[in-house]
């Protein structure tokens, strides 16, 4: 019988550095480095049994790939698809879950807060989804969807009528502009609000540094050494913090903070000095607006809209304090929390930059778009129910 021939192998030089970093390759698989040996050797000229000897696998082996390369290049070089085990559940069991999971656990009739993929596991076969199911196999289809049902944010409707009109004129401010102009030089916007009941707890055991392996350990119990609140205003252009300490917040602490930076310049001589404000009692209404101005002529007082303190650019620099002046809280009383809390403030000055706002008009109006639309799905969703 005439033997057969081996088939002929051409590799170029592109193809030829692949194949050859596969073949060196300290993280390349087991499989693929044989592969690559096996072609680079057939583009020698090697017979299939010097190959097999050389390598170290079968004849066999190295006609099916050397075959394989011959016909596809690269591609035959890797696994066929299998046709594995076959499934278990339907795609209308598997779209089944996927649904249940995206409904509240109280639609479902459900006693529950919030799924889990045991608990889905559970109500799948207790509705008559499936016959049996394993949770794993529940968080495997919802990993692949990025469906997390057992977590959950809250959040807020706009309550305010005047929400838009509020808010538009804030974001305005930070971009340097007011009622449809370009701020002046001596124009100035300051963000302020008050950070209440900042509590001295001193540990009863001293906090343990960080080491190698060692996280930062702070004891759980303490003792309470009173709590105190922190106002501050905050320049959104310069990036400047003016705070203070109180016992409690009032309209008698927040002026006395007005005081505090409208009698330092540039804001005493300045020709307007923007106060952006929440809703909260200290500066609420127009009472609050007639008693700046009176006080200050050269000052504004611009409020938020109701429930929209997140508008309020200070808020940042309350979430930067928290993080890294007061968590973990291990202090011994009240006046050591002044004094910390001061000495930042005095750090923050001489290094911070103006925060970087990205939230525009164009963005509230997406936002306002968006809930318009999410309650016009509710109000649709009722209808039903109602009738």
């Amino acid at each position: 019988m005439p033997v057969a021939q081996a088939c002929p192998v051409t590799v170029t030089g592109a193809i030829r550095r692949v194949l050859t970093r596969r073949a060196r390759g300290q993280k390349t698989p087991y499989r693929d480095k044989i592969r690559a040996r096996i072609v680079l050797l057939a583009a020698r000229g090697c017979s299939n049994a010097v190959i097999a000897a050389e390598v170290g696998v079968t004849v066999d082996t190295v006609r099916t790939w050397r075959g394989r390369f011959a016909a596809q290049g690269l591609a035959g070089l890797t696994d066929r698809a299998r046709s594995g085990r076959p499934p278990r559940f339907t795609p209308v069991q598997v779209a089944q879950v996927k649904a249940l999971a995206c409904q509240l656990p109280a639609r479902a009739g459900a006693p529950l807060s919030r799924w889990s993929c045991p608990e889905l596991a559970r109500e799948v076969v207790t509705g008559g989804i499936a016959e049996a199911m394993s949770a794993s196999t529940v968080w495997r289809w919802l990993t692949r969807e990025a469906i997390k049902p057992w977590q959950y944010r809250s959040w807020l409707f706009p309550r305010d009528p005047d929400f838009a009109a509020k808010a538009e004129r804030v974001l305005d401010l930070y971009e340097r502009r007011w009622q449809g102009r370009e701020l002046g030089p001596r124009e100035y916007a300051i963000s302020s609000d008050e950070k209440t009941s900042i509590q001295a707890r001193c540990r009863c055991h001293p906090s343990l540094a960080p080491g190698r392996a060692r996280m930062m350990r702070v004891s759980h119990d303490y003792t309470r050494g009173g709590a105190v609140a922190y106002l501050a205003a905050y320049d959104v252009h310069q990036a400047r913090v003016f705070g203070r300490c109180a016992p409690s917040t009032g309209i008698a602490p927040f002026m006395t903070l007005v005081e505090q930076v409208m009698t330092q310049q540039p804001y005493a001589s300045a020709k307007r000095v923007f106060w952006v404000v929440d809703n909260g009692s200290s500066h609420r209404g127009q009472a609050a607006i007639d008693r700046l101005a009176a006080r200050f002529p050269n000052a504004v007082m611009v409020h938020t809209p109701v429930h929209a303190s997140w508008v309020n650019q200070v808020e940042v620099y309350f979430s930067v304090v928290q993080r890294k002046v007061v968590s973990p809280n291990d202090f011994t009383d009240l006046a050591e929390v002044e004094q910390r809390l001061a000495a930042f403030e005095n750090r923050h000055n001489a290094t911070a930059q103006p925060f970087r706002w990205k939230f525009t008009r164009r963005d509230l109006r997406d936002l306002l778009t968006r809930i318009s639309e999410h309650e016009r799905q509710d109000a649709s969703a009722e209808l039903p129910r109602a009738a």
